[in-house]
């Protein structure tokens, strides 16, 4: 039936009944579902979206509750065969006459992103959390960053299974794959594209709710790549301090006050817990 198994193509889906036509007629349209293998994850939808699925002719797998994106790629990812996986949006963002650039890409990169071009819609109301997390993730891996959360992206498949355990259930699944293939020395390629407007419901993201997960994920990305890139410098900041503070009351009142010391303690104690975070992070990642 897939005279290619060489790639898969993995679309999770969730309350898509109106956007998903537009992406499962352009697969059509192009005969990627003759071509390669074409999965799609309905992630517990609720509305008519797996009945439309099954009036095409690809691969679907379903779960019985909404686990979120990331679980559901990795439905998709551990559920596909080829050697290339690629993903995108089920909403109509993402323009399938993309994908032959970036399967011809995979021969040469470990990771190929589509890139945002200006003219690429985006929803304003995010772009400060993206920044914030863009300058946290550049210092954590010590590079520029490429366009970290994009959805339209491939992968070989062997690599991103292996980190499957890192992945986030959630939105992120696409800044922390960016993360792990660069922290861990793996090439990532690069590519224009256009997105457009999503078709069909609103986006889920909500300002406060996932305001709030933007900084637990930025927590997360700290702890999980580069812990002593927090715990050192806060625990110099802390033993300068304490050292400081208790020279200058040394000299003027002839003692080392229990604040000096509670702040130079605090710094040692940093220096170590960001040690042991490091060999816990390095464990978990391996």
């Amino acid at each position: 039936m897939y005279p290619n198994k060489d790639v898969s193509i993995i679309i999770p889906a969730y309350n898509e009944e109106v956007g998903i036509k537009t992406t499962l007629n352009s697969l059509v349209g192009l005969n990627l579902h003759e071509k390669y293998e074409v999965i799609f994850i309905d992630d517990g939808s609720t509305d008519n979206t797996r009945k439309i699925i099954r009036e095409y002719p690809v691969k679907s797998y379903y779960h019985n509750t909404n686990k979120g994106y990331g679980a559901a790629l990795k439905t998709g990812i551990r559920k596909a065969t080829g050697d290339k996986v690629i993903i995108l949006d089920s909403d109509g963002q993402h323009d399938p006459k993309y994908i032959q650039t970036l399967i011809e890409m995979l021969d040469e990169y470990d990771m190929v992103i589509g890139e945002r071009t200006s003219g690429s819609l985006q929803v304003k109301r995010r772009q400060a959390g993206k920044k914030l997390i863009r300058v946290i993730g550049e210092y954590m891996v010590e590079q520029k960053l490429p366009d970290y959360n994009s959805g339209f992206r491939g992968f070989n498949r062997e690599i991103i299974k292996s980190m499957l355990h890192l992945m986030p259930n959630g939105f992120s699944f696409s800044t922390t794959s960016t993360l792990a293939f660069l922290k861990e020395g793996f090439t990532i390629g690069t590519f224009p594209i256009k997105v457009d407007e999503r078709i069909g419901r609103k986006s889920n993201v909500k300002f406060v709710k996932d305001g709030t997960k933007t900084m637990l994920l930025i927590f997360r990305i700290i702890m999980l790549f580069n812990p002593l890139k927090i715990f050192f410098p806060a625990s110099i900041i802390f033993t300068l301090a304490g050292l400081g503070f208790g020279t200058y009351g040394y000299i003027i009142a002839s003692r080392f006050s229990n604040s000096a010391i509670l702040l130079t303690t605090l710094g040692m104690f940093l220096f170590f817990i960001g040690l042991i975070a490091d060999q816990i992070s390095l464990l978990n990642r391996k």
